[in-house]
């Protein structure tokens, strides 16, 4: 349930900086981090299962 939660979080995150196409060094680090939550949710889902 926790993994869902930090998915759906993360998505949140990234469709809402996807809606500025002008973005800052914040906004892509704040992108990345986003990206990381994704992947580390993905993997740790992966070895789970």
């Amino acid at each position: 349930m926790l993994i869902r939660s930090m998915l759906v979080a993360g998505l949140s995150l990234t469709a809402l900086a996807a809606c500025d196409t002008n973005d800052g060094p914040l906004e892509e680090a704040g992108e990345d981090i986003d990206n990381a939550v994704e992947e580390t949710a993905d993997e740790f889902e992966e070895a789970t299962d």
